[in-house]
C-alpha cells in the first residue's frame, strides 16, 4: 500500500525532478500546500510550492525521504531557498497522516542542528496540483532554470 506526503524545498520544479528519481518513490506531482482555501485560479495565497510524493514504505521511510529532502534544502532558511524567496519557498513536511507528522518531528528533532532547523512540519490543510505546464518541467525541459546544481538533482537518476 503506497503513502503519500508532501515535501516543499522551494521552486517546485527542482524539488519535483529530485524526487521522482528516488528508489521507492512512486509518483510526484508539483502543486501548492497549505495555503488561502479562497484561491483562484493562478492566485496562490499562502502556499508553499510543494511535491505531492507518492511511496512505497517497504521500499524507503519516511525518515529516509526527509534524509533525501535535506540533501537539497537549506533547512535554516526561512522562506527562500537559493535565489528563489518569498514564503512560497518556504520548506515544510505536509501530511493527512498524523503518524508521518510525527514521524517527522521525532527524526528532525534528533538531529544534532534540531534547534535550527526551520523546517514546518504541519497536516496539511489544503492542496492545489499545479498547471500542467510545471508538471515534470525540469524532465520535458532540462535547460529550464533550477536552485539545486545538477548534480545533486540527478544524483539519484537511473541511467
Amino acid at each position: 500500500m503506497f503513502q503519500e506526503v508532501y515535501f516543499a524545498g522551494g521552486c517546485l520544479w527542482g524539488v519535483q525532478e529530485f524526487m521522482r528519481h528516488l528508489p521507492g518513490v512512486m509518483t510526484t506531482e508539483a502543486g501548492r500546500a497549505n495555503g488561502s482555501s479562497n484561491t483562484t485560479q493562478g492566485e496562490y495565497d499562502g502556499y508553499a510550492e510543494c511535491v505531492k510524493t507518492r511511496f512505497d514504505p517497504s521500499r524507503v521511510t519516511l525518515e529516509q525521504l526527509i534524509d533525501h529532502l535535506f540533501e537539497i534544502i537549506d533547512p535554516y532558511s526561512v522562506n527562500q531557498q537559493g535565489p528563489d524567496v518569498g514564503e512560497k519557498y518556504r520548506t515544510g513536511i505536509y501530511s493527512r497522516d498524523p503518524n508521518h507528522l510525527e514521524a517527522a518531528r521525532q527524526h528532525l528533532n534528533r538531529r544534532p542542528d534540531a534547534g535550527k532547523i526551520v523546517v514546518e512540519i504541519l497536516p496539511l490543510s489544503n492542496y492545489v496540483k499545479s498547471d500542467e505546464e510545471h508538471q515534470d518541467r525540469l524532465t520535458r525541459n532540462p535547460n529550464d532554470y533550477c536552485h539545486i546544481p545538477i548534480d545533486l538533482l540527478h544524483k539519484y537518476r537511473q541511467q
